[in-house]
């Protein structure tokens, strides 16, 4: 597989003439404010980028979780949630009904 940088075809040469074409397209006056307003599009999506990797975090540890809780035996949800799953003694020998 070959990979190819992204500006590798930047040289100073050719970032130069973008903007002196920039210049001549928008002028002097707008340059600088399409430059800023690009930085806060660019903070913008990174902070947007930051949120969702968070949210993504958080769903994958709440799967891992819910994968986690039913691999775990049956047995012991119904122990811990109903109360039914109690050790219950065994019986008295000799206490069962009479036959008489």
């Amino acid at each position: 597989m070959h990979i190819v940088p992204v500006l590798g075809w930047a040289s100073p040469e050719i970032i130069g003439i973008i903007i002196i074409g920039g210049l001549i397209l928008f002028g002097a006056e707008k340059l600088p404010k399409l430059a800023r307003s690009a930085g806060a599009a660019k903070k913008e999506f990174m902070i947007g980028q930051a949120e969702a990797d968070v949210a993504a975090e958080k769903a994958r540890e709440e799967a891992r979780l819910r994968a986690e809780n039913a691999r775990r035996d049956p047995m012991d949800n119904v122990a811990e949630n109903s109360g039914l799953g109690q050790q219950v003694p065994p019986p008295n020998p000799g206490s069962g009904t009479q036959s008489g």
